[in-house]
């Protein structure tokens, strides 16, 4: 995808190329789970990850059960909660059909455990951006290692570029998430960018979007999951951007990491505009013409 020239602001010197939950004992579909893990997995994606969701659709027949499983588990895990009883049966039966490492999910599960301590230590997840990426590694792109795993695709090329995925991917998430982190008194990006750009954490979330440096700080973490998406996409750079067909699933996850950062860009880095947590519905559109195109 190629991103029409803008004219914003003097900061603009790059351009972007691009809950409801379940309760035990209240809903029924917590029981129902237990005897098809499969359909609760599929269920719970849906009804609280739409983007991971939306590129499901485009994973194999017989891989399906096991990405939902995986998706379902990441999302208990990034709430900090254990996974739930039919979540747990589903992922057993998708170690039946793949061999998924066992590393993933520990690194997985312990760096979801090591940034719950730093919050309740201070009300900042990551003191510095190296800190932040080696978590985005070590979460989403683990995540991603997984589902290569899942489809047996064991490719350092396709490892390498989905780290560089899973970074950005973190990373612009968090960003569109800073309004909402922000009203439970916490801020989610790095006091090293918060301090250069003179953010006040408490003028943050009592001012909101308002607060002074605070658009040059999501400026940079944003150019931060820029580049990331773009070493992602230049391991690609001698088939001409296409990705192995069999491995264009999992690469769809960059598509709605372009629209966070393009939005981002369209409202001048305002993490508070509330036009970016509004589901860009050009979306579905856009991961299947990637998809069909065979590159991200």
């Amino acid at each position: 995808m190629v991103f029409l020239p803008t004219l914003l602001r003097p900061r603009c010197l790059w351009r972007f190329s691009s809950c409801r939950r379940f309760h035990a004992g209240s809903d029924s579909r917590s029981g129902a789970g237990i005897s098809n893990p499969a359909e609760y997995c599929r269920d719970f994606v849906r009804k609280h990850d739409y983007e991971g969701y939306l590129t499901s659709q485009l994973y194999p027949q017989r891989f399906q059960g096991g990405y939902f499983a995986l998706r379902a588990l990441y999302i208990e895990l990034a709430t900090n909660k254990p996974p739930r009883h039919p979540i747990a049966l589903a992922i057993h039966d998708a170690t039946q059909h793949s061999r998924l490492p066992l590393y993933h999910f520990n690194r997985i599960i312990e760096a979801r455990s090591s940034n719950l301590k730093e919050q309740e230590l201070h009300n900042q997840t990551h003191l510095t951006l190296e800190s932040m990426v080696s978590h985005a590694e070590s979460t989403s792109s683990t995540f991603l290692y997984l589902l290569l795993a899942m489809l047996n695709l064991p490719s350092s090329t396709l490892a390498h570029a989905a780290s560089h995925l899973g970074v950005a991917q973190s990373l612009t998430t968090l960003l569109r998430a800073l309004s909402f982190h922000a009203s439970k008194g916490v801020m989610i990006i790095p006091a090293e960018i918060t301090a250069k750009h003179g953010v006040n954490q408490q003028e943050v979330f009592t001012k909101g979007g308002s607060s002074h440096g605070l658009e040059d700080a999501v400026f940079e973490l944003a150019t931060v999951a820029n580049d990331h998406l773009l070493t992602a996409r230049d391991t690609f750079k001698e088939t001409g951007g296409r990705v192995p067909s069999e491995a264009m699933p999992i690469f769809l996850a960059a598509i709605p990491v372009v629209s966070i950062l393009r939005r981002l860009e369209a409202i001048n880095f305002n993490a508070f505009d509330p036009s970016l947590q509004i589901r860009d519905w050009k979306l579905p559109w856009q991961v299947w013409r990637s998809y069909y195109k065979g590159s991200f």
